[in-house]
């Protein structure tokens, strides 16, 4: 019988009330408070260096031209959505190619700094 009782107790759902008493809630938003306090804190200090590599190795001669492209062809994307017409054009250009290429040229800059940056 125990072994029933114990089966019933487990499958029924505890009682959770919309409601808590004004006293415990005042607690728990100045403990909310003062955690994400502390958050903001931590977050301030910690700075991705793979995006700081990133950043500059877009910027190296070599990435450059490849950052030009990209942007030019999502200009000229960006310009081609805002024709009349364009839901119905059967050829849509995207820039992936030119994502891509932007992409391989900034990771294989960054890929052999990262690794002295990393403690």
């Amino acid at each position: 019988m125990a072994f029933v009782r114990d089966l019933i107790e487990a499958l029924t759902p505890t009682t959770a009330y919309a409601e808590t008493p004004a006293d415990v809630t005042e607690d728990v938003e100045d403990a909310e408070d003062e955690e994400d306090e502390d958050e903001d804190e931590d977050e301030d200090e910690l700075v991705d260096p793979l995006d700081t590599l990133r950043e500059e190795c877009s910027k190296t001669a070599s990435c450059v031209p490849r950052v030009e492209q990209y942007q030019a062809c999502v200009d000229r994307v960006t310009k081609e959505q805002e024709e009349p017409g364009y839901e119905s054009k059967h050829y849509k250009e995207d820039c992936v190619e030119e994502y891509f290429h932007l992409q391989e040229c900034i990771n294989g800059c960054s890929a052999p700094k990262l690794f002295h940056k990393l403690k």
